[in-house]
């Protein structure tokens, strides 16, 4: 199987999710099995239950465009409570511990630059029958993780591999 065949992996998430950050632990073991060949990509699901999940999603494009989107989604996921006390002030900080321009991601978020990628995620993922977060896209199947996360990683490995 040449490296070219790997379907593509879409995470769909949602920032402020507890169980979006145990599903980090699914993609970074799928991220140690197969290195670059595998490409995971983070699609947003905010959903309208968390008050801070659109703008954390904002500052997640923000921190892609700044060249470190995932240890930022990462640093976000793991501080979820907080994110739900602290709101917008934990993401400018997260950035500036990130070593990110912390202005620029400010900025980002009061000028809605990222608002369309999120609101066409969010689009698409509802076209798809995302309901919840986590929710994987494997090779076309979907494979919705917020009920369970067991034996998830194995149904990914199998369809990458099928």
């Amino acid at each position: 199987m040449s490296d070219s065949s790997l379907p593509r992996v879409e995470f769909w998430c949602e920032l402020q999710c507890p169980d979006c950050a145990t599903a980090l632990d699914d993609v970074r073991a799928l991220r140690e099995a197969y290195g670059d060949r595998l490409e995971i990509v983070l699609r947003h699901f905010p959903l309208d239950k968390h008050k801070h999940a659109f703008a954390a999603a904002q500052a997640a494009e923000e921190a892609f465009a700044q060249g470190r989107g995932w240890p930022y989604v990462e640093a976000v996921l793991a501080r979820t409570a907080e994110l739900d006390r602290r709101g917008e002030a934990l993401l400018v900080d997260l950035a500036r511990e990130l070593g990110l321009d912390a202005e620029e991601m400010d900025t980002a978020l009061i000028d809605g630059r990222h608002m369309l990628v999120v609101d066409a995620d969010h689009a698409e993922g509802k076209a798809i029958g995302v309901t919840g977060t986590p929710t994987y896209l494997v090779a076309g199947v979907r494979l919705d993780g917020g009920q369970s996360q067991e034996g998830l990683r194995e149904r990914i490995t199998a369809l990458l591999g099928a």
